[in-house]
């Protein structure tokens, strides 16, 4: 299945590369870190394509977009940019980690821009377990297999990637991007199903749990043995069909 187009946006100073699928109303998908547009080949994008016109966005400092990675604010603000950009006032969106993230920071900034969302193991706040393998996760630390995929993934060279493993390393150290409190998330309009595995070593499923009672609409979907970001590979045509399913509602 080849885009309908792969298009370009100058935006906050960067430029930020994106692949549209489809046809339909527009569904936002936004990776998780150290990823790119791509990975949504493996979780359900020839089913979504089906029903939305999919916007497939590299992150700025990810994939083929340039700039660095810097906070989740940043990313919201760039997403926020290039919507304004393409003429979307307002949209349906799926973000997974990072992507979940940043969409929480959209939806709680700008209300009105999402109308609904799949927030696949987001958080609310960085736990210790995960600064713990944060502080473990050195450019250095990283196997010559790992950097063998990251380079199959991000076209700008070991620069790029090597900014990147520096980014995650930073998190560690990270507390005010994100923070966000139930008043916060309560500001949230957008319908939202949030999606955990029960085996997230990077954020336990209680996170999730105190996602949805904060959200004003949510609904909870924990996947049994999942780990970080459950919905790839023989998970793909479950998610995406739970995905389409409520969306659609």
């Amino acid at each position: 299945m080849q885009p309908n187009a792969t298009k370009t946006a100058t935006v906050n100073g960067v430029e930020l590369v994106y692949d549209t699928w489809g046809r339909g109303e527009p569904l936002l998908l936004l990776h998780g870190m150290g990823g790119c547009a791509a990975d949504w080949r493996y979780a359900g994008r020839e089913s979504l394509a089906r029903d939305y016109e999919l916007y497939a966005v590299d992150a700025r400092g990810h994939g083929r977009s340039t700039g660095r990675m810097t906070t989740h604010r940043q990313h919201a603000a760039d997403v926020l940019a290039l919507l304004d950009q393409v003429g979307i006032q307002r949209c349906r969106a799926i973000g997974l980690s990072m992507g979940g993230n940043t969409l929480l920071h959209v939806a709680s900034q700008s209300p009105a821009r999402i109308d609904s969302m799949v927030i696949v193991s987001a958080t609310p706040y960085f736990p210790e377990q995960a600064r713990a393998i944060m502080r473990q996760l050195t450019p250095e630390s990283h196997s010559e297999a790992e950097w063998k995929e990251m380079r199959a993934r991000h076209v700008h060279g070991d620069e790029q990637i090597r900014a990147i493993f520096q980014a995650q390393h930073e998190l560690r150290n990270s507390h005010d991007d994100l923070c966000f409190t139930p008043a916060e998330l309560a500001r949230v309009t957008a319908r939202t199903l949030i999606v955990y595995g029960d085996r997230d070593p990077l954020y336990p499923v209680g996170l999730g749990v105190e996602l949805y009672r904060s959200l004003p609409r949510a609904q909870l979907w924990v996947v049994p043995n999942g780990g970080h970001g459950p919905v790839y590979l023989d998970a793909a045509e479950p998610f995406a069909r739970a995905a389409l399913a409520f969306l659609s509602e």
